[in-house]
């Protein structure tokens, strides 16, 4: 008989939709897609995990490993399962809010779990307050991750589905002041003004299906992230362009859209801003660089 150990994160998914004492409905679904296969399931809350050295040895060669979350639950075991993270077979199952990383692999969410090994072996690292860290997706700077700051608030004070569109649009209009951005890239210099989004991308989507990178390939085999400067004196205009980062068809305006490839990246603002790791927020920072080798 297969065994498969879930490891599932209780705070993935929409805002409220887990209630006290119960499963998040996807690993519920999931769960019965494994038993119903005739697998013996066991399922944790990843949050709940101490040490994966202690873990793996635990559950033996013969176990099944199932990541059940979004973005920020593989961020999570990438990040905190060392270097023996890889030794076995990961498996995937979707169950988050944005869930960018499937999306840019391909998962189809009419099927179960996959293997997502190949994907993780090479990640790029993430500096931000002197805090390293590897990321999966894409880091955020800008309204995006002015965005995530005010979904999080958002999330305190009620259980309703944030809409991360209307916090763009309404940031866009009145609430976020574009910045002046001093950029590095393998050694050059640049400056951007009026600089709305400055995100530096491992995928293709990030912010729940914003194609911001739509040229970026993360198993490329020269080791390049995708920076992209939106900036525009106006905020209208950029409006106007905005939705069509869905599409990735905002980097045809070439006049307010920059990309720039590289290994290695800076950006730094004229004053803090938030920032978003796969997801994740910081707040108030500076500047942040990242490396992909």
């Amino acid at each position: 008989m297969e065994k498969y150990l879930v490891l599932y994160n209780k705070l993935s998914g929409p805002a409220g939709s887990q209630a006290e004492g119960k499963l998040p409905a996807p690993a519920e679904k999931l769960r019965s897609i494994l038993e119903n296969g005739g697998a013996a399931t066991e399922l944790r809350d990843i949050r709940s995990v101490g040490s994966y050295d202690e873990l793996f040895a635990e559950i033996g060669e013969d176990t099944r490993l199932v990541l059940c979350g979004g973005d920020g639950t593989i961020n999570r075991y990438v990040n905190e399962s060392g270097e023996n993270g890889l030794s076995k077979d990961v498996y995937y199952y979707p169950a988050g809010t944005g869930n960018d990383f499937a999306r840019d692999i391909g998962f189809d969410a009419g099927g179960g779990p996959v293997v997502i090994n190949k994907w993780l072996k090479n990640l790029p690292s993430v500096t931000v307050n002197g805090k390293t860290s590897k990321f999966i997706n894409g880091v955020g700077y800008g309204i995006d991750g002015y965005c995530c700051e005010v979904g999080d608030k958002l999330k305190e004070k009620s259980d309703k589905p944030v809409n991360y569109t209307s916090i763009a649009i309404k940031g866009l209009l009145f609430h976020f002041k574009s910045k002046t951005a001093n950029v590095t890239v393998d050694g050059k210099e640049y400056e951007f003004k009026n600089v709305w989004i400055a995100p530096s991308m491992m995928g293709r989507f990030y912010g729940g299906g914003m194609n911001a990178a739509p040229d970026q390939d993360r198993l490329s085999e020269d080791r390049t992230l995708s920076l992209v400067i939106m900036h525009n004196k106006s905020r209208l205009k950029t409006l106007m362009i905005f939705p069509s980062i869905f599409k990735g068809e905002h980097i045809k305006h070439t006049g307010q859209v920059s990309v720039i490839k590289g290994h290695d990246i800076s950006v730094t603002f004229n004053e803090p801003s938030p920032l978003q790791i796969d997801g994740e927020t910081v707040t108030g920072v500076s500047g942040y660089s990242v490396s992909f080798r």
